[in-house]
């Protein structure tokens, strides 16, 4: 597969950080809910933030498993039949300008890929109950591992890009940097500061960000189109 797009893993970090609108609202509930069992207290803030860093620790680390697996599907189509490389491209353009246009509230087509995560969902979920409600960091990291394979369009978006990485170890450092870019609005979210969730419901920071999202997705698919007629 030709060579990943340039500033690939600050530009994977960027859409996590603009992807903060669309976190809260998959995964901030159950981040915000982490410490509620915690008793209040002396050290009550160094047990709330373990227990944040390895749930989200957890979490990424599902990211990170996927962008591999993925990689490995992806990198071995594309050695195999060269002509596979533009249309990867494509499509990692596409679901990133249709994450834009959802984080936008422009038009919420991407949740239609989301339903394809569904069935592994599905058989994922109820092992969720086994671990709540979380005491310790083993309980967060377990919990955070399987959260990381709720269905999500940003997620979905970001493998995409992923998959275009000359090899599985960039993939995954690509959903590596992802992941750590949404890691402030996690950890905000958690330790129940109100400026970071009202960014959910603020409809011009979601605009902007759903445009620069939309940004990155215009910028993937010229590449698709030079690859195809033997540009560099």
């Amino acid at each position: 597969m030709e060579s990943g797009l340039a500033l690939s893993y600050p530009a994977a970090f960027v859409i996590g950080l603009l992807g903060s609108t669309h976190c809260l609202g998959m995964c901030g509930g159950i981040s915000a809910s982490l410490s509620m069992t915690l008793p209040v207290g002396r050290g009550f803030r160094f047990r709330q933030g373990l227990l944040l860093l390895a749930f989200n620790g957890g979490r990424i680390s599902s990211y990170v498993l996927l962008a591999t697996l993925v990689a490995l599907l992806s990198t071995s189509a594309a050695a195999q039949w060269t002509a596979l490389g533009p249309l990867f491209r494509t499509l990692a353009g596409l679901l990133l300008i249709a994450m834009g246009l959802s984080m936008g509230q422009w038009w919420q087509g991407i949740r239609h890929i989301e339903r394809f995560g569904g069935p592994v969902w599905r058989r994922l979920q109820p092992l969720t109950a086994k671990v709540l409600p979380v005491r310790h960091p083993g309980q967060a990291l377990a919990l955070g591992a399987l959260w990381g394979w709720l269905p999500c369009g940003l997620v979905y978006s970001t493998l995409g890009w992923a998959a275009l990485q000359p090899s599985v170890a960039s993939a995954a450092v690509t959903m590596l940097s992802f992941g750590l870019g949404t890691l402030p609005s996690m950890f905000a979210t958690g330790l129940a500061a109100s400026s970071i969730q009202s960014l959910r419901t603020n409809r011009g920071f979601r605009r902007i960000s759903g445009a620069l999202m939309i940004g990155f997705g215009l910028w993937t698919l010229p590449w698709a189109m030079l690859f195809s007629q033997g540009g560099h």
